[in-house]
């Protein structure tokens, strides 16, 4: 039997006031999940242990059944492992998001999702005035980049910006666990005050302007770490071949450090504009041509839910469904072996927060010849009275591949 998870980011949420108290998911149309939980077994899962940040990186890794304790070092590593950098062991790697700056306050964890082009431009710049041999920036997709610094410590607490939107930055800024932390923060909020000023009057940000948009004013290192040890995929499962479709490099690098091929879409954009279809006849392809596993993400609703942003977040689910979901079932019918599909997100990312939580996440596994356990749609509340009630850790991904 061959397997696929289809992971909705964020996807799951907490009941709106103006959906009538009902979620995103509850609220969407979304004829082919539903129909898969009526002919599969639900429940519900906890991705993030409770002294953990709920983080995709941490989710995710959870949700393929890694021990996040033993093996988590930041999400600045895996996105280098996706961008191709090599790290050495005492190099330090963070995640480096372009805000906007608003007065005292970050407006927004993606300077309104500046465009790649633009991003280059300035991560290019930042490089030339502030890297050195010891300092380098690297860039990547969106507001998404890389820092990575040479003996850096990472005993250093950082604030996800995505946690904090219109909160005022200078308390926000990274604070040192330890003595001997304390330079690598205060070069971290050199960089950070360092860019602002570089950043204030660059042409990319006055064209923004003059366009309405946000200005990409600031750099925001954070989630720091080393170069970690994680077995693949196959030592931990047995698979021999195995693949992961995402536009962003977090989950890409995972699949580099899981053994996984990587496999890229043109037009994956991490957005809701992302190239659905692309992805979906990917993971055929992937299927078709040997793949065991696929692993296919989708960040959309991850986004909307940052934004706020009910409507669209609605309009993500829906296309998961009928552009990914809808051609993955159809495909299965031409599969040489029977394919199983899980689909679930890695954690909700609420509208009304704006950020992610540590709750539980509904799923949905979906086997050809196993007996169904009566849910008949998917959604936060419905899986509750699936056959797998609450599972932790490893266990999900060790039921899904039984």
């Amino acid at each position: 039997m061959k397997h696929i998870i289809i992971l909705g980011d964020g996807m799951a949420d907490l009941p709106i006031e103006k959906l009538n108290g009902k979620t995103p998911l509850m609220h969407a149309k979304k004829p082919y999940i539903d129909e898969l939980a009526r002919k599969g077994r639900c429940g519900l899962l906890s991705t993030v242990p409770p002294e953990m940040p709920a983080g995709s990186e941490i989710a995710n890794m959870g949700v393929m059944g890694y021990d996040v304790r033993k093996v988590y070092e930041g999400r600045g590593v895996l996105e280098a492992a996706s961008m191709g950098v090599e790290l050495d062991g005492n190099d330090l790697a963070m995640r480096c998001n372009l805000v906007c700056i608003d007065g005292e306050n970050i407006k927004n964890h993606s300077a309104s999702h500046i465009s790649t082009e633009e991003a280059h431009v300035l991560i290019e710049y930042l490089n030339e005035k502030l890297g050195n041999e010891r300092v380098h920036f690297y860039p990547g997709v969106s507001y998404r980049h890389l820092l990575v610094i040479k003996d850096g410590n990472k005993n250093v607490s950082c604030t996800p910006p995505h946690d904090v939107p219109e909160k005022p930055f200078k308390p926000l800024l990274v604070k040192s666990n330890e003595e001997s932390a304390d330079e690598t923060a205060q070069l971290l909020n050199d960089l950070i005050l360092k860019s602002q000023e570089l950043l204030a009057d660059h042409p990319v940000n006055k064209k923004r302007a003059e366009n309405g948009k946000d200005a990409a004013n600031s750099v925001w290192p954070w989630s720091a770490g080393y170069k970690p040890q994680m077995p693949t995929f196959k030592e931990m499962f047995g698979i021999e071949k195995s693949s992961v479709i995402s536009a962003v490099d977090l989950i890409q690098g995972i699949g580099v450090y899981a053994g996984m091929e990587v496999l890229k879409v043109e037009g994956a954009t991490g957005l809701y504009d992302t190239n659905y279809e692309g992805k979906a006849q990917a993971a055929i392809n992937a299927l078709k041509n040997g793949s065991e596993f696929v692993y296919l993400h989708v960040e959309a609703s991850d986004e909307a839910g940052h934004e706020g942003d009910v409507e669209l977040k609605t309009r993500t689910i829906e296309y998961l469904d009928n552009r990914i979901v809808r051609h993955i079932v159809k495909a299965a019918d031409e599969l040489a072996e029977p394919l199983a599909i899980a689909i679930l997100p890695d954690h909700p990312t609420p509208c009304d927060l704006r950020t992610h939580t540590h709750d539980p996440i509904p799923f949905l596994i979906y086997k050809p010849g196993d007996e169904p356990d009566g849910v008949n749609q998917y959604d936060e509340e419905s899986v509750k009275e699936g056959a797998f009630g609450l599972l932790n850790g490893d266990a999900f991904i060790k039921e899904f591949l039984r």
